[in-house]
């Protein structure tokens, strides 16, 4: 083998980027708290015909807003070691701040403001998720072009 090879080799290796360390559990924060959001849709129709609606409404809140924290620790632990962009990191805060408001207008009784904050959300996690899972998402940037 020459040197020549050798370093053509090192080289490629070098400027293709492995996929990042921590992806599948970021993927997985992100399908978990889009389907703890689409949980709160349904157990929020219950509420109006189920005596048991509220409950499971009031145990899913806890459960999304979970999943929101756990959505945040995933991608501060997907960013830190590689010391990409912060943008996730800052997309995750803001989500989080959202669901904050979702809980506070929930608890607060105030409707017309918790529903259509709840869609937007379920909105905003379905297209972080099916940004994930797409080939030119920043979660694969091997297939990224230049």
């Amino acid at each position: 083998m020459t040197r020549q090879t050798t370093s053509a080799r090192t080289t490629s290796a070098r400027t293709t980027p492995a996929a990042p360390r921590g992806s599948a559990f970021l993927r997985t924060a992100i399908a978990l708290q889009t389907l703890t959001l689409l949980f709160q849709a349904v157990t929020a129709g219950m509420l109006l015909n189920s005596s048991h609606g509220y409950l499971m409404h009031d145990v899913g809140s806890k459960v999304m807003y979970a999943a929101a924290v756990l959505y945040l620790l995933a991608t501060i632990l997907a960013w830190r070691p590689g010391g990409g962009s912060p943008r996730p990191v800052l997309y995750a805060t803001g989500f989080l701040l959202l669901a904050s408001a979702q809980v506070a207008l929930g608890v607060a009784h105030v409707p017309s403001f918790h529903v259509p904050l709840g869609v937007v959300m379920f909105a905003l996690s379905t297209l972080t998720l099916v940004r994930s899972l797409s080939p030119r998402s920043p979660l694969h940037p091997a297939a990224r072009t230049p």
